[in-house]
């Protein structure tokens, strides 16, 4: 289970707070009692996702399916920062990204650390 504090929450609360789908995002979060997983289970079957694995791996797998993306050199730097508004303006323009999972996908990235994420694409290199 990955579980975000109130502290990371808030966050992610002061760097969107122009973004009301992120801010109805971080109040399941927060409902969730911050465990990342099942808040994005919800929002996923909210999504018209349907997810078959267990809770964990179900998130993990959708980070992973987007790593090429989120660990695009241009926005390294800002995620290793905690700064996530480029990252998720870019994921927004997506039309295969489901909007409403930006949130959690990117607080799973930094609870992993950035460059643990992306070592594997790093090792491509």
């Amino acid at each position: 289970m990955t579980t975000v504090t109130s502290q990371e929450i808030a966050q992610f609360r002061s760097q969107l707070t122009d973004n009301t789908i992120a801010m109805e995002v971080l109040d399941l979060i927060e409902d969730c009692e911050g465990d990342l997983e099942d808040a994005a289970m919800s929002l996923a079957i909210k999504a018209g996702q349907k997810p078959e694995r267990a809770n964990s791996e179900w998130l993990d797998a959708l980070a992973r399916k987007w790593r090429a993306v989120i660990c695009e050199q241009e926005f390294r730097a800002d995620l290793q920062s905690g700064s996530v508004q480029k990252m998720m303006d870019y994921l927004y323009t997506m039309p295969t990204f489901p909007k409403i999972l930006a949130v959690p996908v990117l607080l799973y990235v930094l609870k992993q650390g950035v460059n643990d994420f992306c070592e594997p694409l790093d090792a491509l290199k």
